[in-house]
């Protein structure tokens, strides 16, 4: 039994390792990592199996679209959202082939969290995450379900004031602010982090009405990125005591020996873009992500679906001999 258990993990585990986000430039063999990965993740994949219970998966994700227009297509869930709930729905679907209980994955909505850092409003991400949950019931997503921050029992109650119910999430679940500064200028994977937060602060606050300077943008988006990674890290070890079974998934890429598995729901060539912070882009028949400027460039057409813009699509060989 025991053999056949670890089979059965090895096999679910290589569906999620197939998608692992890396560290873009890691000079680290990929085997070796997923090596490293298998070390932490295997037990725990097996503590479900063992129990004959489904993989249950959480996903720290969709917060609301960035302000940016030059970034994204508008406020509210387009193709780039239902190509990556349709993505993690088939994963869990194709875990169900290897072990009959099958997976479910629950979208760990963090809109709330920190939307007081990333200058989007609560109502923005309440329409945002309504449309979310609605996007999941009408593709007929099964084995995807949405928890908020104000759907945790203690905080329930807060909902009427974001204010407080972040206050209250920062005091029972954060580290202090200066620990985490020392973290991740001590280490390497905590600095790469800070570095991305911080340019997608700079790049979401670089909106076309911005009259700033871009100085004064950067030195303000570095303050807030650090309140983010703050905030974020707060929300995951609250969910780490309402999930400690948990396969924990993350959209950032993670260091090998840690507890969560960076994941990649849409192909890009930015190891840190998200569904939410860019467009999709219908590229001779497979979907990419890239910022909304980006498909612009390339003269992608614009697509759309119900009298909304939903994505792009981009013929290459019409594009190269446009160039």
């Amino acid at each position: 039994m025991h053999g056949s258990c670890s089979t059965t993990a090895s096999h679910i585990l290589n569906e999620i390792l197939h998608y692992r986000r890396r560290f873009s430039g890691s000079d680290q063999d990929i085997s070796l990592e997923n090596d490293i990965v298998t070390l932490t993740q295997l037990p725990r994949i097996q503590t479900f199996i063992s129990a004959n219970l489904p993989i249950h998966f959480i996903l720290p994700a969709f917060p609301a679209k960035s302000p940016n227009p030059n970034k994204v297509l508008g406020a509210v869930p387009d193709m780039a959202e239902k190509l990556a709930l349709t993505f993690l729905n088939s994963l869990c679907e194709n875990i169900k082939s290897h072990y009959a209980p099958g997976a479910r994955l629950t979208i760990c909505s963090d809109g709330h969290v920190f939307s007081d850092l990333i200058n989007v409003s609560d109502a923005t991400i309440n329409t945002y995450q309504n449309k979310i949950k609605a996007l999941i019931k009408d593709e007929q997503l099964s084995h995807l379900d949405v928890l908020n921050l104000g759907d945790i029992e203690e905080f329930a109650a807060l909902t009427d004031d974001y204010d407080v119910l972040r206050s209250t999430l920062l005091e029972g679940y954060a580290d202090p602010l200066q620990d985490i500064r020392e973290h991740l200028i001590n280490d390497e994977d905590g600095t790469r982090l800070y570095r991305a937060i911080t340019r997608f602060m700079f790049e979401d606050g670089l909106t076309p009405d911005y009259q700033g300077s871009k100085t004064a943008l950067q030195r303000d988006a570095r303050q807030r990125a650090y309140g983010v990674i703050q905030s974020s890290w707060a929300w995951g070890n609250l969910l780490a005591q309402c999930f400690p079974d948990a396969i924990r998934l993350s959209i950032h890429p993670q260091p090998t020996s840690s507890l969560k598995m960076g994941i990649h729901m849409l192909p890009t060539k930015d190891d840190w873009l998200t569904p939410w912070h860019g467009t999709a882009v219908d590229v001779d028949g497979t979907f990419v992500l890239m910022r909304k400027t980006e498909a612009m460039e390339l003269n992608a057409e614009p697509v759309w679906v119900d009298g909304n813009h939903s994505h792009y699509s981009l013929d290459s060989r019409k594009s190269a001999e446009c160039a």
